[in-house]
């Protein structure tokens, strides 16, 4: 089957993108691996709240309705998606999980595990990364008894009180989860090996997210000293650092937004640990040589950009992400764009609305 453009994953990036292509008058399809629109975000964590205010967190052409919260919960966010996808009627086929993307005859070949075969001068990828987990290989996993899970299989902390529970990471999930199950009543430590930049979510009811977005525009070493003045400040306001700073480095530097965890371990609910060195048949065994029994270990060891079905037809950068000229277009192939692949403190699902238009305006250009 001939289109104009395939667009691959029906997520925000996905949707956002379809309709910035309608609006162009580009003919297209938007290719979802589950069986309706939004497949990721219905699986996610139950408890889990956008860290970025409604008002930068919107998609093109639709705002989030008055009655939504400053920062909308993971039904709220769902619930908008589905409305969107209705609102602008866009072209998205459930069930058509992408296995292959190739290049044949100047056209791209798109194939689903299904048998389907669409072929398009160009493709959109909207794939996300939490299709794909990373998980950290540890020494001696095989041989530990207990339980192991990505923290993208965490839906609740239902089962989980009264064991022992080692959260592994310091990023935005692993500070939810590990204090959402000391609360459940868990016995819960971290493993933090690289160290987190705590921020406050949002400063005299304003979301940080904005401050951000205002700062965004001076160069990267002023805005990661503001970022680190903030979170000076927020220490002053709120007692010395309990988590070890994090490493300088050149790829997104998103700090861990909120309180939750820090004031848990400061409670004493939540015990630190460093990082991982290998699991025992009853737990783990840290850096510093401690051995330690656990019941459970949730691996929020982050995630990669999900685009394993273009095989060896584009690199990967540094930092993960398909190597780029400017913001979304492929260095390595024509008429080949990725959506969502640019992480920073002004927001995911604003750079993604950004991202939609530049799109549908080169795509246009270009037909």
């Amino acid at each position: 089957m001939n289109h104009h453009a395939v667009v691959i994953g029906a997520g925000p990036a996905g949707l956002a993108t379809s309709q910035e292509l309608g609006r162009q008058g580009i003919e297209h399809v938007v290719l979802e691996r589950g069986e309706a629109l939004g497949h990721t975000w219905a699986n996610l964590y139950s408890s889990l709240v956008l860290h970025t205010g409604k008002h930068l967190s919107s998609l093109p052409g639709l705002s989030f309705p008055r009655t939504t919260g400053q920062f909308p919960s993971r039904h709220d966010f769902l619930h908008y998606l589905h409305e969107y996808g209705r609102r602008f009627n866009l072209p998205v086929r459930t069930g058509a999980d992408v296995e292959t993307v190739e290049r044949a005859d100047g056209q791209w070949r798109v194939r689903t595990r299904g048998g389907a075969e669409l072929t398009a001068p160009v493709v959109v990828m909207a794939t996300g990364i939490v299709s794909n987990p990373y998980t950290a290989s540890i020494p001696g996993r095989p041989r530990f008894a207990g339980r192991v899970l990505h923290s993208v299989e965490y839906r609740r902390p239902d089962g989980h009180a009264g064991r022992r529970v080692l959260v592994v990471g310091a990023g935005n999930s692993a500070g939810e989860i590990a204090a959402e199950l000391a609360a459940a009543g868990a016995h819960v430590a971290v493993a933090v090996r690289s160290g987190a930049r705590v921020v406050p979510r949002d400063l005299f009811g304003v979301p940080i997210q904005y401050l951000a977005v205002a700062i965004s525009r001076f160069p990267r070493h002023v805005q990661q000293s503001g970022a680190a003045a903030m979170a000076r400040a927020a220490g002053l306001a709120r007692g010395p650092a309990v988590l070890p700073p994090p490493p300088q480095t050149r790829c997104s530097d998103v700090p861990l937004i909120g309180f939750h965890l820090v004031d848990a371990i400061r409670a004493g609910a939540i015990r630190v640990r460093g990082g991982v060195a290998a699991f025992t048949p009853t737990g783990v065994r840290f850096d510093d040589g401690r051995d330690e029994p656990f019941d459970d270990v949730i691996l929020a060891t982050g995630y990669r950009a999900a685009v394993g079905m273009l095989g060896d037809l584009i690199r990967i950068d540094g930092c993960g992400f398909a190597v780029r000229t400017g913001r979304v277009t492929s260095a390595d192939q024509p008429n080949l764009y990725f959506v969502g692949h640019n992480y920073d403190t002004r927001g995911a699902l604003r750079n993604i609305a950004q991202d939609a238009r530049l799109i549908g305006r080169l795509v246009a250009s270009n037909s």
